[in-house]
């Protein structure tokens, strides 16, 4: 793991929007386009902005989802409408929401992996004070998954159940890019650090992760 420690959230943005920048023209020059996945939750909001503005290629970027939330569409729980409401009309193209909206989420899921490239280039991924990342949730069931790349939880967490890519299609992509900002993650963030798997984050074992954080005080290599 490649640690980098930031001053604050907007430089934790810049500095995540730059590893994104250089990893789709890599993938562009290489295989001509850009396989990325994003994460739900506030964190990857500013970053996706800085993308946006700077001119990442969009025409030749397919804008996978990590997780969502089984809600309704429209509803502010989607991680599809804040991904809507982010990006500008003319990046929105790029998106392939999981489609949560179906009454059989179990076919939908495999479906959507069904849509998945053979390996995505890059993956962002979050990481709650838990120890939760995408939604694997710690004591769900879908922490188990091996034989699929896209599953949802048993149970709702935080009010909903969640679709959200295993560990399977996390550990194939190219690049990890875990986002970790805000207060309350110390402990979370030394043992992900740390490999610890009893946190869903720790269990990631991609051999090519880049950690970007403004926690302060943890074992990480400032930039």
């Amino acid at each position: 793991m490649v640690s980098r420690v930031v001053a604050d959230t907007e430089a934790a943005a810049v500095e995540a929007a730059r590893i994104v920048e250089l990893a789709a023209e890599a993938a562009i020059a290489d295989r001509g386009r850009f396989n990325f996945a994003v994460s739900g939750g506030k964190t990857p909001w500013r970053m996706l902005e800085l993308l946006a503005d700077r001119g990442l290629n969009w025409t030749r970027t397919s804008l996978f989802q990590v997780d969502e939330r089984v809600a309704p569409t429209g509803s502010m729980q989607r991680n599809l409408t804040h991904l809507v409401l982010t990006l500008p009309l003319v990046c929105q193209a790029a998106i392939r929401p999981m489609p949560v909206g179906d009454d059989d989420l179990a076919s939908a899921a495999s479906g959507y992996e069904y849509s998945l490239p053979d390996r995505f280039d890059l993956i962002h991924l979050g990481m709650g004070p838990d120890g939760h990342t995408a939604s694997l949730i710690p004591g769900d069931p879908i922490l188990e998954v091996t034989d699929r790349q896209v599953a949802v939880t048993s149970g709702d967490y935080q009010g909903t159940r969640r679709m959200s890519l295993t560990y399977k299609a996390i550990d194939r992509a190219r690049q990890i890019l875990f986002l970790v900002t805000g207060e309350g993650k110390e402990d979370a963030l030394s043992r992900l650090i740390a490999g610890d798997e009893s946190i869903p984050a720790g269990r990631v074992k991609n051999p090519h992760i880049t950690l970007v954080t403004d926690i302060h005080g943890v074992e990480a290599d400032p930039v």
